[in-house]
């Protein structure tokens, strides 16, 4: 009797593909987040949108706003979950006056590119980002279905 290989669990906990299309990203930060319970639950579950969600630096310190995480329907009935709360993110202070200085002097944007585990803790990543116009996301689009089409080719060939 053969042992059936079961699919390893994934470390990613969920992307924000739009990101990557809507900003330029300069340079990646990993952060910790500061979570409830019930958020932990729901994050082993995969449920984490990052679609809308923003990072903003409030006080000295580094907060994800707008993130979704949706309760489990067996979460604890004496809490009421609030799905879309601001969490706090965690970094050493060197590098959050390193975020700051770059958001308000060099007007770059922080946002929330993936989340993920990381030795049993949930981390995000974070990007420094510059913001695309309407001219870039088409040439960044062209290029991308240019890549595609060359591959087709060497594919075929």
């Amino acid at each position: 009797m053969g042992k059936k290989k079961t699919k390893a669990p994934s470390n990613n906990i969920a992307t924000n593909r739009v990101a990557r299309h809507d900003y330029f990203i300069e340079d990646e930060i990993e952060v910790g987040l500061v979570l409830e319970g019930w958020e932990v639950k729901s994050l082993r579950d995969g449920n984490l949108q990052l679609k809308e969600s923003y990072v903003m630096v409030k006080n000295g310190e580094i907060w994800l706003i707008g993130a979704h995480i949706s309760p489990l329907n067996s979460a604890s009935t004496h809490i009421k979950p609030n799905p879309t709360r601001s969490r706090k993110l965690l970094a050493h202070r060197r590098e959050i006056d390193r975020l700051v200085g770059m958001v308000e002097r060099k007007g770059y944007t922080l946002v929330a590119l993936a989340a993920y585990w990381s030795r049993g803790r949930a981390k995000l990543k974070l990007g420094i980002a510059r913001g695309k116009k309407a001219h870039d996301k088409r040439a960044s689009i062209k290029d991308r279905d240019w890549k595609r089409d060359q591959a087709r080719m060497l594919k075929s060939s």
